[in-house]
């Protein structure tokens, strides 16, 4: 019966691992379907961001009640699942608590201080259930929310409370086996919070706490196996991206944008005419119209989106009841290289499905409503730039289609031909100080 529980999960592990595989395996193609770019400067500081941002959690301190219960969730996520561990070591080797007799007493202060962290991810996961939920916090309601990224949270939040609660109520009737001798369960001191809720098993007989305990394991590692297979479909993608995309974050000041090499040198042809080369190829394409032509690092962005909404919070055009969202913006962009990806996936390659990021998924009105003032990259707890995404298809929209507001054409023919945005001739432009 042993063997056959060990193939059995030897089994579970082996599929559980390749669906996940597979599946970050498209995640890394779709990213580079992008445009290459190089984020391998200043190594030394990119690992302080990594450290400070993504372990740190550095930007949520700005709301530190907040921000002490997320890095609750996250210090459990990663500290709780290093008993995946042993876990797995059991379940392949057929032993129990595999890691008890090496560690000695410190195994024993280790699964106290697991508990102690389940107990917070679950009151944790309760309280953010209520601001979801009950309370409705506005940057939970948004539109942009609707359907299944709404769902998507509650979901990861209940399987949070779900996952813990088979942790305690494993480790309670291991408890109470222990004290009984029972042979298969090695006795390994006392479990605080276990300990506590002991008494209500105490009733059982041995074979019914076995039963429990098994199916608490059973059930704990399955739903360890399908939460890792679901975060790849899920925006707890942000859990593992969060951390190379803060260590890709953009280095450069606030505010800095990325002009075209090619626009810049022709402003300067125009200006000095005998530098213009005579056989200088036109680019490609200005700006972004899809996915293809963003960076792999907007890209990345898009899937390490954690959905929290407070660069919509904090933007300025939604606030005043503009369409814009920039976390829609992020959201439209994964879902177009989800797309893109199913393509791929039944054509081996990509075959032109008549749809494009801008305009099919992300609207003309959106982008206009940007006024680049950084509020959502300067929010972000990830180090996402909407804003990028947002000047690229901007740039598109106006080099690529001509389409502009009347304003902006009118502004963009002065600068062509006065070089100011002003209607004015360059040698009039300082008269208004002739008095």
């Amino acid at each position: 019966m042993q063997y056959i529980q060990q193939i059995i999960f030897v089994a579970v592990s082996a599929v559980s691992i390749w669906l996940f595989a597979r599946k970050a395996g498209e995640i890394r193609r779709n990213i580079f379907l992008g445009k290459d770019e190089n984020l391998n400067d200043y190594p030394s500081r990119r690992w302080k961001n990594l450290l400070l941002l993504a372990f740190g959690q550095k930007k949520m301190f700005s709301n530190p009640l907040v921000a002490i219960m997320h890095f609750i969730i996250y210090a459990g996520f990663i500290i709780i699942n290093l008993e995946v561990l042993e876990i797995v070591l059991d379940g392949i080797l057929g032993k129990h608590r595999l890691f008890a007799a090496p560690l000695g007493s410190l195994y024993n202060w280790l699964i106290n201080a697991f508990e102690f962290l389940a107990v917070g991810v679950l009151l944790v996961c309760i309280v953010f259930l209520c601001r979801r939920n009950i309370i409705k916090l506005k940057r939970f309601i948004g539109k942009d929310l609707n359907g299944w990224p709404r769902s998507d949270a509650n979901y990861i939040l209940f399987t949070e409370i779900v996952l813990m609660s088979l942790f305690l109520t494993m480790n309670v009737t291991d408890l109470v086996l222990q004290g009984r001798g029972n042979s298969h369960y090695p006795v390994t001191g006392q479990f605080y919070f276990s300990g506590l809720l002991s008494n209500l098993f105490t009733g059982l007989s041995d074979g019914t706490l076995v039963t429990i305990e098994r199916i608490c394991w059973w059930l704990h590692i399955v739903g360890i196996f399908a939460f890792l297979n679901y975060l790849p479909y899920s925006k707890h993608l942000h859990i593992m991206l969060a951390f190379p995309n803060a260590y890709y974050a953009r280095l450069e000041v606030q505010g800095k944008m990325k002009n075209m090499p090619s626009v810049q040198n022709e402003v300067l042809y125009a200006m000095q005419p005998e530098t213009a080369p005579t056989d200088a190829a036109p680019p490609a394409r200005f700006g972004a119209k899809d996915i293809f032509d963003l960076s792999w690092k907007n890209l990345m962005d898009a899937y390490s989106c954690t959905e929290c909404g407070r660069c919509t919070a904090a933007c300025p055009a939604n606030t005043t009841g503009k369409l814009l969202s920039p976390r829609k913006i992020m959201m439209a962009t994964r879902d177009r290289m989800e797309d893109v990806g199913k393509n791929i996936n039944a054509n081996k390659a990509f075959v032109d499905d008549g749809k494009s990021l801008l305009h099919d998924y992300i609207s003309v009105e959106e982008l206009r409503a940007c006024t680049t003032c950084n509020a959502c990259v300067e929010e972000c707890p990830v180090s996402i730039s909407p804003l990028e995404i947002i000047l690229e298809l901007r740039r598109s929209l106006i080099m690529e289609e001509s389409n502009a507001p009347q304003e902006w054409n009118g502004m963009f023919s002065n600068m062509e031909n006065n070089f100011a945005p002003w209607k004015f001739s360059p040698d009039e432009r300082d008269q208004w100080a002739a008095e």
